[in-house]
């Protein structure tokens, strides 16, 4: 018997755990986490040449914003009090070194000048969606993603983002020393006030395909090279300390769900913030499973984005972020 749960009469319980449950005010008073709209920060894509936002097949609700739905989406975001926005460009025209990536910059600028400071502008700084190969990096010779020369193109990107105007850069290539060589670039373009945020347990998972769709991937083969063997949790947390070590100012776990013990031990070990992004996947899972009437959408939706909280994330990308925050006000 559990000390204590005796010495009622008849041998009922004394101690109830039940009695902070019992109704929507007490439940309220002793929540150990609290979900607000700040914690979530919305992905968004704009894709160069478009007239107006077109959907997304695979991420129901998601759209490939204009230039003009962009920045209408960005204020909506900003009054429903989120906490960030991310963006990722999708070009016309792509080439084998991803220098193509000026439509992310001039998103990044519509972004500021539409928002200013009342959010948190953040931007994608990887080559996959501007490579005619998808990969994250520049290939050598041999078809491998060369890491070195890679690093060259995050340096340019880095400081031609922070130019236009990006509060946050988020480095998602998983290539080594990448935290070091953009926290030079920058400092040396004197950006020395840009955060960066980096990706750095990043896993090479099932639950990206929706993503690729939205980015319009070329991507052929895998990224196992790079992004990290999601067996692997002490090699995560040795990535998460060399980028802490290198200058990261946020470190990032990459999908959320199924490494929310990654994400727990990462919290524990650090001493910034920590993020997780719940991926296209799991958006897209529980869009599907609610569209056939099979779980509740939104209490799913919320359990979700408390579930990474719980785990240790300070706030959470995901694509319900401007709804979710809608729900909780």
């Amino acid at each position: 018997m559990v000390p204590g749960s005796g010495g009622g009469g008849g041998g009922f319980p004394s101690v109830r755990p039940r009695r902070l449950r019992q109704s929507p005010a007490m439940r309220r008073l002793v929540s150990e986490i609290r979900l607000h709209p700040a914690d979530l920060v919305l992905p968004m894509f704009v894709k160069e040449g478009l007239d107006e936002a077109r959907p997304i097949a695979s991420l129901p609700g998601v759209v490939q914003h204009s230039r003009d739905s962009l920045r209408k989406a960005a204020a909506e975001a900003v009054e429903a009090g989120i906490g960030g926005l991310m963006l990722f460009g999708v070009p016309t025209e792509r080439d084998h070194c991803g220098t193509t990536d000026e439509v992310l910059n001039t998103a990044i600028a519509d972004v500021i000048a539409e928002v200013g400071s009342d959010t948190v502008v953040m931007s994608d700084l990887c080559l996959d969606e501007f490579t005619d190969h998808g990969h994250c990096g520049v290939l050598a010779a041999d078809g491998t993603v060369d890491n070195d020369a890679t690093l060259l193109r995050y340096a340019e990107m880095a400081v031609a983002q922070a130019d236009a105007g990006a509060h946050v850069l988020g480095l998602s290539g998983m290539m080594d020393g990448q935290v070091g060589v953009v926290r030079a670039a920058l400092d040396a373009a004197g950006h020395t006030n840009a955060v960066i945020l980096a990706y750095a347990a990043k896993f090479a998972s099932g639950f990206y395909g929706p993503f690729r769709d939205a980015v319009e991937s070329q991507l052929q083969g895998d990224r196992k090279t790079y992004q990290q063997d999601p067996a692997n949790a002490a090699e995560a947390l040795r990535e998460v300390a060399l980028d802490v070590a290198e200058g990261a100012d946020i470190i990032m776990v990459k999908p959320a769900l199924p490494y929310l013990d990654v994400l727990r031990q990462v919290a524990d070990a650090v001493d910034v913030p920590v993020a997780a992004y719940q991926v296209s996947g799991e958006y897209a899972m529980v869009e599907a499973a609610a569209a056939n009437g099979w779980i509740n959408r939104e209490q799913v939706m919320l359990e979700t984005l408390l579930g990474a909280r719980r785990a240790g994330a300070d706030f959470v990308l995901t694509y319900w972020a401007t709804e979710a925050a809608g729900l909780l006000d």
